[in-house]
């Protein structure tokens, strides 16, 4: 294995149109939902989390107390790890068209980049030098990674084919983050109760309350363009919309205040949410408004990101009990 580091001054990014999952995979749908959950262990089940798809379905997943990345081989069902540079500790994980898999360096402030083929790996250096960089994001045109620094209080992107990274300041410890059909930059400002909004034209700032104590922890964005948020703090689905800037309309969970936490959606909309206080996944179709809950297999489990592929199915890591599942 190869490790290369790299410092680069901030450039202005390359701006391109968004939606989707944001994770360089397109989510499908699954009309034959029925609800079967499997879970394998991790080989390294130190704080394994933040699962994404490779263009070739494998799963990816980062191993951020282990210092790994892992992959998983949906097709023979074996694991393979790569080990990141020292203090790198990878926090969020995606991959791109090209099989490249980008991480946060939460513990090093820098963004990852491994070839898994050739097992070479390159950090790019925030200009800040730490802030924690958190969850990560890809524009459609793979041109531009966007990432939330929760500890520096910034959202930040990075160009792909330079490493350039440039930094936003902001407020509220940003979280998680999705990007609009406009191409505007969606993120959570959990210690704040509010959403922020970047538009990378202009680079304005701009926000919308989600009410005291709502903490939103995760965002995704739907195939129609809406943002549907995961309220941490009070236990409440909420349904944004993006041009209108407000809160559309909160959906309380079905087990109430137990840390409403990872959120997605599928290719016909539908939407997932978890609640990591319990061992359960919930369906909601926002057509008919019902939600439908997915009881797992074991026990403890810690769903902190889930992801969407190709298929529909629906993948996730128990970050505390170390098992990757998905449900289909």
């Amino acid at each position: 294995m190869k490790i290369a580091l790299a410092v680069l001054f901030a450039v202005a990014p390359c701006l391109a149109h968004a939606g989707g999952s944001n994770y360089g995979v397109a989510p499908g749908a699954n009309p034959s939902f029925t609800g079967k959950v499997s879970e394998w262990p991790v080989p390294t089940p130190r704080f394994a989390r933040d699962p994404a798809i490779a263009p070739d379905g494998s799963i990816f997943i980062a191993v951020m107390s282990g210092n790994k990345v892992a992959r998983f081989d949906t097709k023979t069902q074996a694991f393979k790890e790569w080990d990141m540079p020292s203090g790198h500790r990878p926090h969020g994980l995606l991959v791109d068209k090209q099989g490249m898999v980008w991480t946060t360096g939460n513990g090093n402030g820098t963004i990852g980049k491994l070839d898994p083929a050739s097992g070479n790996i390159i950090e790019y250096k925030t200009p800040s030098g730490r802030g924690g960089p958190h969850t990560l994001v890809i524009t459609d045109d793979q041109r531009t990674i966007w990432f939330t620094m929760q500890s520096g209080d910034k959202v930040a992107s990075l160009d792909t084919p330079s490493g350039a990274i440039k930094e936003y300041a902001s407020s509220g410890g940003p979280y998680g983050l999705s990007i609009d059909k406009a191409g505007n930059i969606w993120f959570c400002r959990m210690g704040d109760n509010k959403m922020g909004k970047l538009d990378p034209k202009t680079w304005q700032m701009s926000e919308v309350d989600t009410g005291r104590g709502s903490r939103p922890r995760r965002v995704a964005t739907a195939p129609d363009g809406t943002l549907w948020v995961a309220y941490y703090g009070n236990g409440k689905l909420a349904k944004l919309d993006p041009v209108a800037m407000k809160v559309v309309k909160e959906y309380p969970l079905p087990h109430g205040d137990a840390g409403a936490y990872a959120v997605n959606t599928d290719g016909a909309g539908t939407v997932w949410i978890n609640e990591i206080n319990t061992d359960t996944v919930v369906r909601f179709d926002p057509k008919t408004e019902q939600m439908r809950v997915v009881k797992l297999p074991s026990t403890g489990v810690g769903i902190r990101k889930m992801t969407v592929d190709a298929q529909g199915k629906l993948w996730y890591m128990g970050s505390h009990n170390g098992r990757l599942g998905v449900i289909e």
